[in-house]
């Protein structure tokens, strides 16, 4: 099923060894449109790599290190209306190009956060 993403605000969390240097864990609020249903806000982590979200790669959590911690502190802080304005990006996913801007700002006027 199709769906788009698009990002309130979030927060990147950087990565601990053994995850390379340019990696972080983008704790992120947003809305979420899949298809046919109505959009919903969601909390979402999602891996970077050099500053560009990997939609493929599931987030991990070395053993023993404070990774989980920082993303659950980060999850809060969000919760509180912390984090950077996310407006403008997009997280497009499936095997349709998305929406057009007029209907994304349609929707964001409709759903404000």
């Amino acid at each position: 099923m199709p769906k788009v993403y698009f990002p309130i605000s979030y927060i990147d969390v950087p990565a601990s060894e053994p995850h390379p240097g340019n990696m972080c864990y983008r704790v992120s609020k947003g809305i979420e449109h899949r298809g046919a249903d109505e959009p919903r806000h969601v909390y979402k982590i999602q891996m970077v790599y050099s500053g560009v979200v990997d939609g493929f790669t599931s987030p991990s959590y070395p053993e023993g290190g404070e990774d989980f911690e920082k993303v659950i502190d980060a999850m809060r802080a969000l919760q509180e209306g912390g984090g950077r304005n996310g407006r403008g990006m997009m997280t497009a996913a499936g095997d349709q190009p998305g929406m057009p801007l007029h209907e994304v700002q349609q929707m964001l006027r409709a759903h404000p956060a």
